[in-house]
């Protein structure tokens, strides 16, 4: 099973790019495991970033209710 960055040929995952991160996002507003999104351990640590970073600058919520 290829992951979303994979088949979409995403090299780096950029903080401000909202739709791509929301995906890795559950509803409750945290950061999806690697074993459901299928990303390599890089991926992953990349992905954690940008979601950290899009929350430090208002992007992205730390929680959801």
């Amino acid at each position: 099973m290829a992951n979303i960055l994979t088949q979409n040929d995403i090299q780096y995952v950029d903080y401000k790019d909202i739709d791509l991160l929301k995906q890795f996002v559950n509803p409750h507003g945290r950061i999806v495991s690697r074993k459901r999104t299928g990303l390599t351990a890089r991926q992953q640590r990349s992905v954690e970033a940008a979601v950290k970073r899009a929350r430090f600058m208002g992007l992205l919520p730390y929680i959801q209710k």
